[in-house]
């Protein structure tokens, strides 16, 4: 074989894997974009890169391979929905309580679907955020939102809108739609 040859073998070989590998890291990218939704280009934004986002999300998926997340029986469910119902109406009395309940009420449910929540908030986001992407803004808004109401108190308003961004992420991590919460009563 000539010298030319080898050349033009060893630039094809390294074209082809250098195509394999854009595609292999276009395909992953399409992956945690779709697994993660929002949540992928906020790990992107408060990262140093894509590349060490991307590794971030992916570290998520595996810790969350490793957890036994289950759906919560029937009779748990409807136990938790009155629990959410006396909440709500507790809110029209006091609002602060109300959403401070809420926080404990979905502290509870994770557990019992098998998060772990000893591990501080921010390990309850990350974890969350492999299969409730969607709804991990509205807890991140909730709990500021109750932070600051611990803090410096917050208006009735603010409190209202916590109440629905819990109720949000509540009906996600129950697995039902959220018109089913919605019906059972509003916190206006």
């Amino acid at each position: 074989m000539s010298p030319t040859m080898i050349v033009i073998i060893v630039v094809a070989v390294v074209v082809v894997l250098g195509l394999v590998a854009v595609l292999v890291r276009s395909q992953r990218r399409r992956h945690l974009r779709e697994r993660f939704g929002p949540e992928y280009d906020r790990t992107v934004q408060d990262s140093s890169s894509r590349r060490a986002a991307e590794r971030e999300l992916a570290e998520r998926e595996r810790r969350h391979e490793q957890l036994d997340i289950r759906p919560l029986p029937d009779e748990a469910r409807e136990q938790y929905r009155q629990q959410w119902s006396a909440i709500q109406e507790r809110f029209v009395d006091e609002p602060g309580e109300a959403i401070a309940e809420a926080d404990r009420l979905l502290t509870q449910v994770m557990t019992d679907r098998g998060y772990p929540t000893d591990g501080g908030h921010e390990q309850q986001v990350r974890d969350l955020s492999v299969e409730h992407a969607r709804t991990l803004e509205h807890y991140r808004t909730a709990r500021e939102t109750l932070h600051g109401h611990e803090q410096d108190g917050a208006d009735t308003e603010d409190l209202r809108r916590a109440m629905v961004h819990y109720r949000t992420v509540f009906a996600d991590l129950l697995g039902t739609p959220e018109h089913v919460t919605r019906t059972e009563g509003e916190a206006r």
